[in-house]
């Protein structure tokens, strides 16, 4: 038997199995925890996803799930917000609201969240391209809250490389891309104190990648990030300590838990010794996760129940800092607030009825997830020398190195489930004969049919009660700032702040930049 990563397991394993004993939790290179007391002193963060249909509604989804012991919030924007259009931009006729909620100025984002305490309760937001957009309209809203810059918490993704090589929500080439992102992540430390200004984020492993893959394509990204700000002349103890991960979580539970401390050590020794940070906080890699995404089926869809419950416990014993369980229905549509409360239970059971939280690291030790993590890191560590030894994860992007050996990935694993050889209980094994592939009887949340209508009416109130001429003016700063070298986020936050739209900002930056053009050949 093999793992996703194709490392062999053997039916048995002994110490003599381990090459590596690592130190306890919270010491360098943190395989154990970057926290000593991990959990002990505060449970991960429970952030579930959500965004749908207009802001109101998406406050009141939020504010339902606060008060069902969420901690943290999770944003979802829709397509057109997440690709620089406005609502009545005719690109994004039909797709205003469905997959997210639709964001078109700080207007939405003040209602987004009315009576949500921006002081008090941290947000993710899961946008990219438009990130330095969202997140000046982000900031606007808590200041307008009363909330100092310094009290201002949460993530914003703003990770455009995983764009190109997994999810396709890009806007601008990769250089520009490059620019905003690390722009965005200058000007956050230095001013946003408590705010992480990325998630690297591996949606390479949704998309078709193996977890060592998963792993190694992340973490390849980090480097890139990392490389483009020593550039600028940054202290890497200045941004190390505020880069955040992403990952993705499946049922293949040892492999994930090793995936984790094995990508910890390899984050640590690569900040420490390969770009001379020196500060243990710079070292620590702190990741979030969510639990379900192509591992969820269709079929029999109350499976996916027990599918997140051994994902949120892997994760648990892997000591990830922030967890998104997917709800049931995930596969069908928006979650239902039955749904979307059953995830959150999910997180919490395993939380409070569990032992998983009462000691750091409950499964080191085992000669199993000791060896594995020792062979995860190795695995990991030769796919990333590869992307190096091909002039890094940039150039591997333009090339599409990585897009083509994401493609055949998923198109192996994709055989291997068609032909039985990988099980996915109730889809090619146990399913119910008649009934597999039938649409089963219950809730499916609708799209909402005001959700267009109500953007459209939301954007034209803007524009005709702003200041023109300041909002004019702003753009004109931006533009201008864009044919230069300096950092556009402060240019960004001026337009905002005029309420400029997000199809205004993201559309002058596509004249100056152009539009990305993906590789036709690999």
């Amino acid at each position: 038997m093999k793992t996703r990563s194709g490392i062999e397991i053997q039916p048995l394993y002994g110490p003599d199995d381990v090459k590596t004993v690592p130190p306890p939790p919270g010491e360098y290179p943190f395989t154990r925890g970057i926290h000593r007391n991990m959990y002990l002193g505060k449970l991960w963060t429970m952030r579930q996803y959500a965004g749908f249909g207009t802001p109101a509604e998406t406050n009141e989804r939020f504010r339902y799930l606060l008060q069902q012991g969420q901690t943290g919030l999770s944003l979802a924007l829709d397509l057109p917000t997440q690709l620089g259009l406005d609502a009545d931009d005719p690109e994004a006729e039909g797709e205003v609201g469905k997959v997210g909620v639709s964001i078109g100025s700080l207007a939405d984002m003040e209602e987004l969240f009315r009576e949500i305490p921006l002081g008090k309760v941290s947000c993710s937001m899961t946008i990219n391209a438009t990130a330095p957009i969202l997140l000046a309209f982000y900031e606007a809203a808590a200041l307008k809250q009363g909330v100092p810059a310094e009290r201002i918490s949460g993530t914003v993704q703003n990770d455009l490389l995983k764009e190109f090589g997994a999810r396709g929500a890009w806007l601008y080439p990769i250089e520009p891309s490059m620019r905003l992102a690390c722009d965005l992540i200058e000007d956050t430390v230095k001013r946003l104190p408590r705010f992480n200004p990325i998630s690297i984020a591996s949606h390479y492993r949704d998309a078709g990648a193996n977890p060592a893959e998963e792993a190694a394509y992340t973490l390849s990204a980090g480097k890139a990030y990392v490389e483009n700000l020593l550039g600028r002349g940054l202290s890497p103890d200045s941004f190390a300590p505020r880069l955040s991960f992403f990952f993705y979580t499946y049922t293949n539970f040892f492999e994930e838990v090793a995936k984790y401390r094995a990508s910890r050590r390899i984050w640590a020794k690569l900040l420490r010794e390969k770009y001379g940070a020196k500060e243990p906080e710079s070292w620590r890699m702190r990741a979030a996760c969510v639990c379900g995404g192509h591992s969820l089926t269709r079929a029999e869809p109350l499976n996916n129940i027990a599918r997140t419950t051994l994902e949120t416990f892997a994760v648990a014993c892997s000591g990830v800092q922030s967890v998104f369980t997917a709800a049931y229905d995930e596969a069908f549509a928006i979650p239902t607030e039955l749904s979307a409360r059953t995830a959150l239970r999910v997180q919490q059971v395993v939380a409070y009825e569990t032992e998983v939280a009462q000691t750091v690291d409950p499964l080191g030790g085992s000669y199993f997830v000791e060896a594995l993590t020792d062979q995860m890191e190795e695995s990991i560590g030769g796919v990333m020398k590869e992307i190096d030894d091909r002039g890094g994860m940039v150039e591997c992007l333009r090339q599409g190195y990585i897009q083509q050996r994401i493609a055949t990935r998923a198109y192996e694993h994709q055989r291997s489930v068609e032909k039985g050889e990988t099980t996915v209980v109730g889809v090619n094994k146990f399913a119910t004969v008649g009934e597999a592939h039938a649409e089963p009887e219950m809730e499916i949340t609708s799209a909402s049919p005001r959700a267009a209508s109500d953007a459209h009416q939301r954007i034209a109130r803007v524009r005709s009660g702003r200041d023109g001429g300041a909002t004019n003016k702003a753009l004109a700063a931006l533009r201008s700032a864009a044919d230069g070298s300096d950092n556009l986020q402060p240019y960004i936050r001026a337009a905002v702040l005029a309420y400029a739209t997000v199809g205004e900002i993201a559309g002058l930056l596509k004249e100056k930049f152009g539009a990305y053009q993906p590789p036709t050949r690999f």
